[in-house]
């Protein structure tokens, strides 16, 4: 039961790509932006920036901004919902981009709110996870994100070879991202390691003018790959 005089913990969406929160995010997201005068953050300068987008009446100097980002200690994240718990204060969470929570050290404000008895409450707006299994044709049923695989690429290979194991035994949709830079490396391992009829997708942009979606087997994707350096991509296998 939620502490009476607490406040609430708002996980607030955040646009995927720039210039596209009109497209992309419901109107209770800048009204609640709007309304909001603690925020807690995972970089305060995109978030101020995305703040006085979408609610361009507020004053930024006027606002609590604070940043838990995956650095950030528990002592530092109990302190952070202080003003929550005790003067009742409503409190919004922003990650860089897309859900709090999600592959997102939002998480941890979540589950110490819940541990305090704050009531939190998750605002509907894009995930590049879900949007890519939705566009992917793979099995949307069961699913299994990874995030980051290794960077060595002994380990990478070898994780590469358990996520296929997991796709044929399971019948599961394994989902992994990486650092945009290294985009290329991994997808050349991807195809020299997985078997021929296993399926790829990759999703690169999700939401921008030019974002990329396609699936195909691993031997339709040979000499086929897209450039995606230094684009944010979701990478999915599945059968």
């Amino acid at each position: 039961m939620a502490t009476p005089a607490a406040g609430t913990l708002y996980l607030i969406p955040t646009v995927l790509a720039e210039d596209t929160a009109v497209q992309v995010l419901p109107t209770q997201v800048p009204e609640h932006v709007a309304a909001l005068r603690y925020f807690l953050v995972e970089n305060a300068r995109t978030a101020r920036r995305f703040i006085k987008q979408v609610a361009p009446a507020q004053v930024i100097e006027d606002l609590r901004i604070s940043v838990i980002d995956k650095d950030s200690t528990d002592a530092q994240v109990r302190a952070a919902l202080q003003p929550v718990l005790k003067e009742g204060l409503d409190v919004g969470v922003m990650s860089e981009a897309g859900c709090p929570g999600i592959a997102d050290p939002g998480a941890l404000l979540a589950r110490e709110a819940h541990r305090l008895g704050i009531r939190v409450v998750p605002l509907v707006g894009p995930s590049s996870l879900l949007l890519a299994l939705m566009g992917s044709g793979m099995n949307g049923q069961s699913f299994a994100f990874h995030g980051y695989l290794p960077i060595e690429r002994a380990k990478r290979v070898a994780a590469i070879k358990q996520l296929e194991r997991n796709a044929q035994a399971q019948h599961q949709t394994q989902l992994f991202i990486e650092t945009p830079y290294r985009n290329g490396q991994l997808l050349e391992d991807l195809l020299a390691t997985l078997q021929p009829t296993m399926r790829l997708c990759i999703a690169a942009n999700l939401t921008a003018p030019n974002e990329y979606l396609r699936t195909d087997t691993v031997a339709g994707w040979k000499g086929k790959l897209p450039d995606i350096h230094k684009q944010p991509a979701v990478f999915l296998i599945g059968l």
